[in-house]
């Protein structure tokens, strides 16, 4: 493992010397076994971490994939709040090794930050129209077959710790492209909690985020399914349906408490 959790909370000692220390991100990444039995299990774990901290607090989850949803689901039923989700898509582009940008179902829109500036500039001005049109298919791919309820609500995030949520990050920019759609939201924290991440993707956490919870860093990373025993996903639109009642019904408890 490439960082071990040492000292007071937020104090992490790297076991590669030559890598600089991160930012001023509260972290907690911990050596654990970087294999779980399931999605839920992990879930459990990064929730009773989350809960010895955030107990009693105003707190949302934001699952970022079904994946994420099935270990955010665990977070949010150990603090009591809203689990919701943010679907997103990647744009790709012909002979470039990684996705230029990525767009949320609200049109939210990030370039990678893999990229820099000047490579970003070059490749918009190449391909603008090709983005442009992935960018309409991507979101009409992400509105096709979502109910009335919605996944997520901005009113529902607003002053509260905003926990974003995945099964695994390999790269991170699942992050960027919740942040910029949290841009115009008065949240409280930033946090993200995710049982996997590679190093690229603890790069970017600690940029993006407030307060990490991270089970186990990987270096050489493969793909998030090969760090689960169970693959305990259900349909996509199994998971659509589920958060969208969640969503549902928490908007109706406060009109039912005043009646």
């Amino acid at each position: 493992m490439p960082w071990a959790r040492t000292g007071s909370a937020g104090t992490v000692s790297p076991l590669y010397p030559s890598r600089k220390r991160f930012g001023a991100a509260v972290h907690r990444c911990y050596t654990l076994d970087m294999y779980f039995k399931s999605r839920a299990e992990a879930g459990k774990t990064l929730a009773a971490q989350i809960v010895k901290k955030y107990a009693g607090t105003p707190c949302a989850v934001v699952g970022l994939s079904d994946g994420g949803v099935m270990v955010g689901v665990q977070i949010a039923l150990a603090l009591q709040c809203v689990l919701t989700m943010l679907l997103s898509e990647s744009i790709e582009l012909p002979r470039e090794p990684e996705a230029i940008a990525g767009i949320s179902q609200d049109g939210a829109f990030s370039y990678n930050a893999a990229y820099s500036p000047g490579e970003i500039e070059e490749i918009v001005g190449e391909y603008r129209s090709l983005i442009e049109q992935e960018k309409m298919e991507k979101m009409h791919s992400m509105q096709h077959g979502l109910g009335h309820g919605g996944l997520i609500r901005k009113d529902l995030l607003q002053g509260h710790n905003v926990i974003l949520v995945a099964d695994g990050l390999t790269n991170g920019f699942s992050l960027d492209i919740a942040a910029e759609y949290l841009k115009p939201i008065h949240i409280g924290k930033l946090i993200v909690a995710t049982p996997l991440a590679s190093i690229k993707a603890v790069d970017r956490m600690h940029i993006l985020a407030d307060e990490i919870f991270c089970l186990s860093v990987i270096e050489d990373y493969i793909t998030t399914d090969h760090y689960y025993d169970i693959q305990d996903i259900p349909s996509h639109d199994q998971v659509v349906r589920s958060v969208e009642q969640i969503v549902l019904n928490w908007k109706e408890k406060p009109a039912k408490a005043q009646a």
